[in-house]
């Protein structure tokens, strides 16, 4: 399911936005590696990924406090998929960390 299962606010929300370059050595699996390694992190609530044609994507994880993206932030396999992000995948990338304070879905009965 495309849409994560997040508890009632107040949460954090960690946004990614980055353009990718040509370069696909390991992305994929690195990406698929990053993802399963952050959902066994303390704090960890979800995921949510898009990326249009152009490289151009957005990724939005949802963590239960501020100290749980210190924690992964500082995660060693993380630290050095960021390395390599900024040396080989990303041409440029923004991040932000958000509280979320109401969310909500809709419209009712669909999904």
């Amino acid at each position: 399911m495309p849409f994560a299962k997040t508890p009632e606010p107040p949460y954090y929300a960690v946004i990614f936005t980055a353009r990718r370059t040509p370069v696909e050595s390991t992305y994929a699996e690195t990406a698929d590696r990053m993802v399963e390694l952050a959902s066994s992190m303390p704090g960890y609530l979800g995921i949510e990924s898009a990326r249009n044609p152009d490289g151009f994507g957005i990724t939005v994880s949802y963590w239960s406090s501020e100290q749980a993206i210190a924690n992964w932030k500082r995660q060693a396999d993380h630290l050095s998929a960021q390395q390599q992000g900024k040396a080989e995948w990303y041409e440029h990338y923004e991040l932000r960390v958000a509280r979320v304070e109401r969310a909500y879905a809709g419209p009712a009965g669909r999904l």
